[in-house]
């Protein structure tokens, strides 16, 4: 077996189809877009490189047939904001073959120990934490927009070479016309009875307010969770403006306080029940396919990509209120079947409480892993949020 550095286009491209033949015979693998994986790959497109670094491989046999593939990564940023310097590994890919697998982990490792890292994160982005991150474990589905859908043996590899479970990622689902538990519905009946709360759907025409509303609340109810950075005006602008081709107005949802910015529930169309359609690819006719499964209505799954409630309201009903305010404007439309909530890592009790209360399930978990280079170094769980 031979390890080669993706430098040429030719060995970019066979990093993006390996999975393609791996998967073949899977009919719950979505491929992804190829732009969206190689975009992670390039300066131009990945912020990232401002303050990191990248490279990635692909792994041949002897008749010189890609066998596997992966990336290794630093984040400058928050490298050294843990107690052994950690980098990351990601877009891993093989056959069931654990010399082959131990050679791209070998590959990750080294090049990690010559950045003087100490450890190293896995399966995760170079990039943000919401796209690409953990190894999947359970769950018999489909897999969500950007979240990684993985073969079996994947996991008895990574344990085997050393890795050990840094935080376990869990997504939630649940029927769209699901009533609220009686609990929390009557919570949330005081909350919305209060006039100092008001609610409110995303207008496109009002972009801008709601990027600023989305920031504000972001800022405070996310930047202490380790690993998370806070967010500028420009971000959130950025983010808006890229979700603008496939908003659904009516599920991205906002609460306010005395008109100050106090939660958000943002969800979208799940993007994969459309993409899986196109066969990797947004080109001319890739957009036609699109825009005609948009407008068939497709999709009959609503995706949570985030939800934030501010400190000082959060355990009060906000939660629920703010689901409640949603729900009456969706499920009296039938539009969607599905809402499932994606990405709620065990460190936050808090937000699994929130899924938990309002009658969603666990129906996939992924898993990230830390591989620490010195043995004798005490391995620690990511830290629990309270």
């Amino acid at each position: 077996m031979k390890i080669e550095e993706v430098k040429s286009p030719e060995q970019s491209r066979e990093f993006i189809l390996f999975p393609v033949l791996l998967y073949k015979q899977d009919t719950l693998w979505i491929r992804p877009l190829d732009k969206d994986v190689e975009e992670i790959f390039h300066s131009e497109s990945n912020k990232f490189f401002r303050h990191g670094e990248c490279v990635r491989w692909i792994l041949r046999n002897n008749d010189n047939k890609v066998i596997g593939r992966v990336a290794a990564f630093i984040n400058k940023k928050t490298a050294k904001t843990f107690e052994q310097p950690t980098g990351g590994m990601g877009f891993f890919e093989c056959i069931d073959d654990y010399e082959a697998a131990k050679l791209l982990f070998d590959a990750c490792l080294n090049w990690n120990k010559s950045k003087e890292m100490e450890a190293m994160d896995g399966p995760i982005n170079f990039g943000e934490r919401d796209k690409w991150w953990g190894l999947h474990i359970e769950g018999e589905l489909e897999p969500n927009y950007c979240m990684p859908y993985h073969k079996k043996y994947y996991k008895d590899f990574f344990e085997k070479y050393g890795f050990k479970l840094y935080f376990e990622q869990y997504t939630y689902s649940m029927p769209v016309q699901t009533k609220l538990p009686q609990i929390m519905q009557d919570k949330a009946d005081r909350i919305a009875r209060n006039p100092a709360f008001s609610f409110s759907y995303f207008k496109k025409k009002e972009l801008e307010k709601y990027a600023d509303d989305f920031l504000y609340i972001y800022n405070k109810a996310w930047s202490k969770h380790e690993g998370v950075k806070g967010m500028n005006k420009v971000q959130a602008m950025s983010i808006f403006k890229k979700m603008l081709p496939i908003l659904d107005e009516e599920i991205l949802w906002f609460a306010y306080h005395n008109q100050e910015p106090a939660g958000f529930f943002i969800m979208i169309p799940e993007l994969n029940q459309i993409f899986k359609h196109l066969n990797g690819k947004l080109d001319a006719l890739g957009k036609v396919k699109f825009r005609y499964h948009q407008w068939r209505k497709t999709c009959k799954k609503m995706f949570g990509v985030a939800f934030g409630i501010i400190p000082e309201h959060q355990g009060k009903g906000l939660e629920g209120a703010i689901v409640m305010a949603a729900a009456h404007k969706v499920q009296p439309k039938a539009r969607y079947d599905v809402f499932e909530m994606n990405w709620i890592g065990d460190f936050n009790p808090k937000m699994m409480h929130i899924c938990e209360s309002v009658g969603a399930q666990v129906v996939k978990k992924h898993f990230t892993y830390r591989f620490l280079f010195d043995s004798t170094k005490e391995f620690k769980r990511a830290p629990i949020i309270y």
